[in-house]
Parts: C-alpha cells; sequence; structure tokens
C-alpha cells in the first residue's frame, strides 16, 4: 500500500487549523477517526485536482480559491484548507481544515506551514536553483540525473513562486532521498522567504543577465536579489556560482556572508572548479569534456545548445558536492530531453516533406532569445529549408526594451537567420532593424501572426517559437501541431524530443 502523503491530523498539526466536518461541526486533531484520513496529494486547482487531495482556498491574483471549494470537494478532495471567516459559508460542502483568518491569505500561510513540517520531517537532500536564464532546464536536469541514484522530488513546470514553493515543498513524500526546487523572482526580496522555508544544502545561481530589469536599477541589483539565494543554506551548504559570469565576484561574496561552507564554480573561466574544457556542438546533442573538481569526465548532452551544456556543468558541481555518482550522472545526461517550451523538437510533416519546429515558446529574454537563434543557427537544413525565428515581445525590460529588442539584429546576423516573424509592438523595432530580406511578417499578436506562418512554412524549414509567456507565442506551436496534427511526433530517442 502506497503512504499517504499526509494525514489530516498531521496537517491540523502543522497548520494550527481546526477539523470541520459536514454540518459544522468540528473535531480536535487526533480525537476523531477522521483526523486519520490520508491524503494523497495537495492542490490549489480544481481543474488539475485528483481524488483524495488536499484542496487549499488560497486567493489568486483574480480568483479567490474559496469560491472553488465545493467544486474541490465534489470532485473527490480529501477536505478542503479555508480561512476562519469563510467557514460558515461553506458548513456544509464537505470536511474542512479551518484556519484562523490571520493576515493577508491565511489559507497560503497554512500552506507554508504545511510546508515546513514536509522540510523538517525530510532526510532528503535538497538543493535550489534560481537564475535569469536556464533555471528551470537545470531543475529539469538535476531531476532526470538524481532519479536515477534515488526517489526525487522536484518542482513541476516552473512552480517557483510564493505558492508554487511550498506548494511543491508540501508534496514532497517523506521518503524522497533528493529534493531539487526551483525559484525565481521579479523583485528584490522576493527570494529570501522561499529560500528559507526550502533550507536548500546545496544552491545555484545558473547565470544573470537583465530579465525583469524594469523593476530594478541596474544588473547589479538583479545579481543582489538572485543571491537572495544564499540566505537559506543550511551552516556549511554548497553556493554553486556561474564563473563566466561579469557577477560572479558579487554573487560569491552573498555566499561568504550566508552559512555556506564553500563556493564552487562552473565554466569555460580556466579558474573554475568545474569546468569545460570542450565543448562539441551537433544539431541535436552536445559533447562536453569538462573537469569536475579536478576529475576529468566527458558525456553527451541529449540537449542541444552551448547555454544547455554550460549549465550541465552547474548539475555535475551539485552532483559532486552531493558525492552521488558522477558516472551515473553523466551516463543521465544523454537521455536528456528538452522540457516542454523549452526547446522541445517535433517533425512536422508537410505535404512534400518534413519540417522541424523547435518550441522555445515559454519566455523569453536578451540572453535566452539569443541562445535560442545559436541554437537554431547549428540545426542542419534539407534541401531548400530555411532557418526560420518567430518572436514575440520579451517584457519586463523597462525603458531599455526598444533597444534590447533592436539588438537582437545582430544575433540574427550573426547565426544566418534567414526568415523572421514577429508579435507585439517591441519585436516590432527588431523588424525595422533587419535587412529587408529576412523580414517575414510583423504584427501586433500571435494570434494575427499564425496565418501569415502557417502559410509560410515548407518542407526543410527549421522553426524556432519563442516569445514571453503574456504574447502567448505557445498558440503559434500548438496551431503548427494541429495542422500537421496526425504527422507531428516528437522526435525518438537518439534525438531531442
Amino acid at each position: 500500500m502506497t503512504e499517504p502523503l499526509w494525514t489530516l491530523a498531521e496537517v491540523l498539526a502543522a497548520t494550527g487549523g481546526r477539523l470541520a466536518a459536514t454540518g459544522g461541526g468540528t473535531t480536535a486533531a487526533g480525537s476523531d477517526a477522521a483526523a486519520a484520513q490520508p491524503l494523497a496529494g495537495l492542490s490549489i486547482d480544481t481543474r488539475t485536482l485528483k481524488v483524495g487531495d488536499l484542496f487549499f482556498a488560497i486567493r489568486g491574483e483574480a480568483r479567490d480559491g474559496h469560491d472553488f471549494v465545493r467544486d474541490a470537494l465534489t470532485r473527490g478532495a480529501g477536505a478542503a484548507v479555508v480561512s476562519q471567516d469563510r467557514a460558515a459559508d461553506l458548513a456544509d460542502a464537505g470536511p474542512l481544515v479551518v484556519v484562523p483568518a490571520v493576515g493577508d491569505d491565511p489559507v497560503l500561510a497554512a500552506m507554508r506551514a504545511l510546508a515546513a513540517a514536509a522540510r523538517a520531517r525530510s532526510a532528503a537532500r535538497v538543493l535550489a536553483v534560481t537564475g535569469s536564464v536556464g533555471k528551470t532546464g537545470t531543475k529539469e536536469a538535476l531531476r532526470h540525473v538524481l532519479a536515477a541514484q534515488g526517489a526525487t522530488h522536484a518542482s513541476v513546470a516552473s512552480y517557483n513562486n510564493h505558492w508554487g514553493v511550498p506548494l511543491t515543498l508540501g508534496r514532497m513524500p517523506g521518503a524522497s532521498r533528493f529534493g531539487v526546487f526551483e525559484i525565481g523572482m521579479n523583485h528584490a526580496g522576493e527570494i529570501v522567504p522561499l529560500t528559507r522555508l526550502v533550507r536548500p544544502e546545496i544552491a545555484i545561481v545558473t547565470t544573470v543577465e537583465p530579465v525583469h530589469i524594469e523593476h530594478f536599477q541596474s544588473l547589479s541589483g538583479i545579481a543582489d536579489a538572485k543571491g537572495e539565494i544564499f540566505a537559506g543554506l543550511e551552516p556549511g551548504g554548497v553556493a554553486i556560482v556561474n564563473r563566466d559570469n561579469p557577477h560572479f565576484e558579487r554573487l560569491g561574496a552573498h555566499a561568504l556572508a550566508s552559512r555556506a561552507g564553500r563556493i564552487v564554480s562552473f565554466g569555460e573561466h580556466p579558474d573554475a572548479d568545474v569546468r569545460a574544457e570542450r565543448i562539441l556542438m551537433r544539431p541535436d546533442l552536445s559533447i562536453v569534456d569538462a573537469r569536475v573538481m579536478g576529475i576529468p569526465v566527458t558525456y553527451r548532452l541529449g540537449t542541444p545548445g552551448r547555454h544547455t551544456a554550460l549549465n550541465s556543468l552547474a548539475v555535475m558541481a551539485a552532483v559532486h558536492a552531493l558525492g552521488a555518482d558522477l558516472a551515473l550522472a553523466a551516463l543521465s545526461l544523454a537521455q536528456l530531453r528538452p522540457p516542454v517550451g523549452r526547446g522541445e523538437r517535433t517533425m512536422l510533416r508537410l505535404p512534400g516533406g518534413e519540417a522541424l519546429l523547435v518550441d522555445e515558446s515559454y519566455n523569453a529574454n536578451p540572453a535566452s532569445v539569443r541562445a535560442a537563434l545559436a541554437t537554431l543557427a547549428g540545426i542542419e537544413i534539407q534541401g531548400r529549408g530555411r532557418r526560420i525565428a518567430v518572436l514575440g515581445d520579451m517584457l519586463e525590460l523597462g525603458t531599455e526594451s526598444p533597444r534590447l529588442h533592436r539588438e537582437l539584429a545582430a544575433a540574427v546576423e550573426e547565426h544566418g537567420i534567414d526568415l523572421v516573424f514577429v508579435a507585439g509592438p517591441m519585436m516590432a523595432e527588431l523588424f525595422d532593424a533587419l535587412p529587408a530580406g529576412t523580414r517575414g511578417v510583423a504584427a501586433p499578436t500571435s494570434a494575427e501572426l499564425l496565418d501569415a506562418v502557417l502559410a509560410e512554412i515548407r518542407p526543410g524549414d527549421a522553426l524556432t517559437v519563442k516569445g514571453s509567456n503574456s504574447t502567448r507565442m505557445g498558440r503559434i506551436v500548438e496551431a503548427l501541431k494541429a495542422r500537421y496534427g496526425g504527422a507531428a511526433e516528437s522526435l525518438a530517442a537518439g534525438r531531442p524530443s
């Protein structure tokens, strides 16, 4: 029998709540059989809720979770966590964990309390990852290599904010051997409470780039915000930092001010502790010759792109710091595949041949767009095929946004991109800076660009789609798959999927 994630009694003890059964009665923790009820998981969304989950009625930006409690319980939730000030309205809905109505969101506070209890009961080796670019890919790579060495729990998708981190931590099974957490931010001060909740023994900063720059006065401010991740390190923990980044020393200062026992650097810099001596780029994979704390290691990486290869060094640094098996990690990296929206490759079968779709639509910033263009440049083109970039606006760049978009023209030229389609007013700045022969179509939105892209693609093409989340460039990816749906398939093992 599978061990339950939590029992109601454990939830009551962690959150300080009381159990209110249907009809409004209350039960003290441990005094009623209902408190022993097993709970299979945690949920904040009725659309993905599973039978036996504990539903937390947190307050989102647009919706209050209390409005969905009845639906959650109807769908089979084991119980719902609600605020005292809403409990009377829901008394007949089903089993409720009622928490004191204190603070802006008492239910979110209860979820944080349960997350802290999950961390306290766990003997897992815990890692945390942040960075302007590559944190999700690095988290997924860590999940992949560590899963081959023990039960591994990690963030779903990009659950890296004030609700995603405690939800992920609260979901960590007690028997986990490794826990991998992604931590993000838009503003200074947001990482500190999350890293102190996770309490990692290893914390990684992939890089510092002008992402969310509109909320900061300088890149140094972004570096300081990323450096907050070291504030939660367990005593003697390991800080892993990109040696190639100009802000290495600044991040190192944050690590030295924390409880870190040591700093481990990675990159191509000659002084890096985990150093790439050679990176061989191929269209669908990379081969890395590295030295990991002086140990020579060569491995194949099942995802293309120099940026991915460099971040794999951080993964190897973490594996070494854990005392895990480096050789097994190296073998595991060969089977790594890009996550959906972050480099997933799909063959599209068009009349007369195939085209390659690279889905980079999850998010975008100047560094990641350049990396995507570099990866597109490395793809082998068949016949009369072309390299096509379909780009949506990069957001949260503040007053520098027009310049940062225009400057991508140099990367387009450097990487030999044949045709560029753009969506959004800021990408129009790039479009105007491109040579006439490289311009495809510019449109105000991804929806208005869709037909032009569908009409343009032809056999032999390689197409990359990228943009910030709210530009909804993913709709172009989905439309391409739908148009060639029965023939679209993820690439098989040996090629990225």
